[in-house]
């Protein structure tokens, strides 16, 4: 008598992004030939039409068959500013309290939270909303530097193709890596990427505007080669080293010294995407003085080598 399929229950109401929900779709719809008789059963639930999109979706079951399934996907919200449809917060906790496997992508992470699934957790969401996270569900224990987390029974996407890496981390605790490696390459994807989200995040330089750093941020940022200090900082800024540390506070949110590491690890990136420099000569570019303090720094604050980052974003200018 053959298994049961395993359910995978892709939830949706109020309005989605198309991304994650098509992501969802492909990976656990689309069976590798050598699983085909062992893959999931997909079921799109949801209280009616729903807006994904540029499209309009008729979900083919009701929000009911969330209630034991095995694994239940809840794709990524519009807006986060809309409160999430009752019924399918409802349907969330009741899901997980019947024992399924949670799992949210990207913005879905705001509707575990409003199930209170996340408190006492640690969770994710796109970079761009974490602090809201944060704020709207403080029992949650939310990390804005990694691509996925995995609590066991209840697990969280970043951001875009941040789902499709959670996903093959599905699949790997169902099948094994072998499948997963497969379902990998028919999506041209790495079955894991080192790293989390700080490689992908534009972190605002703050250079310009008008606050009582402006023109000596500029300043420092024109001479990142060179060996600088809070004292050479604070001397710029006819200032005292400490009066300097709580301007930097303020404006920055870091220490002085903390605020001129990452801006030397921000140009690092912008060579390693855009240049032939060798790491040794973006170590001397960006003041960082050796390869090994760079290949130390960068991975701290980056997430990956500076090899690995250089292999992952060459532009074009740096491939010619």
């Amino acid at each position: 008598m053959p298994s049961k399929r395993p359910t995978v229950a892709l939830l949706t109401a109020g309005r989605l992004l198309h991304f994650e929900l098509a992501v969802a779709c492909e990976i656990f719809g689309n069976p590798p030939g050598e699983a085909a008789q062992d893959w999931y059963e997909v079921l799109l639930c949801g209280p009616g039409p729903v807006r994904v999109g540029p499209f309009t979706v008729q979900p083919g079951h009701g929000l009911e068959p969330a209630v034991g399934a095995d694994t239940v996907i809840v794709p990524a919200c519009a807006d986060i500013d809309d409160p999430p449809p009752a019924e399918l917060v409802e349907a969330v906790r009741a899901a997980h309290a019947s024992g399924a496997r949670v799992a949210s992508l990207c913005t879905g992470a705001f509707v575990l939270g409003a199930a209170g699934l996340l408190d006492g957790r640690r969770a994710t969401t796109h970079w761009a909303h974490t602090a809201e996270l944060s704020a709207r569900h403080p029992r949650a224990v939310v990390d804005p530097d990694v691509l996925y987390t995995d609590n066991g029974s209840v697990l969280t996407a970043a951001g875009k193709a941040a789902a499709v890496d959670l996903c093959l981390h599905l699949v790997h605790l169902d099948h094994g890596a072998a499948i997963a490696n497969s379902v990998a390459r028919r999506l041209v994807m790495p079955p894991h990427r080192a790293g989390g989200q700080a490689q992908f995040v534009a972190t605002p330089v703050q250079a310009t505007g008008d606050h009582s750093l402006t023109y000596l941020l500029a300043w420092v940022q024109e001479r990142l080669d060179q060996p600088l200090t809070v004292t050479d900082m604070a001397r710029r800024a006819h200032t005292s080293p400490r009066h300097l540390g709580r301007q930097f506070r303020s404006v920055t949110g870091q220490t002085p010294l903390q605020w001129l590491l990452t801006q030397r690890v921000r140009r690092a990136q912008e060579l390693l995407e855009a240049t032939d420099q060798s790491i040794e000569a973006v170590a001397l570019a960006t003041g960082m003085g050796t390869a090994t303090t760079l290949r130390r720094q960068f991975k701290r604050i980056v997430g990956v080598p500076p090899d690995s980052y250089r292999r992952a974003f060459r532009g074009a200018a740096g491939a010619a």
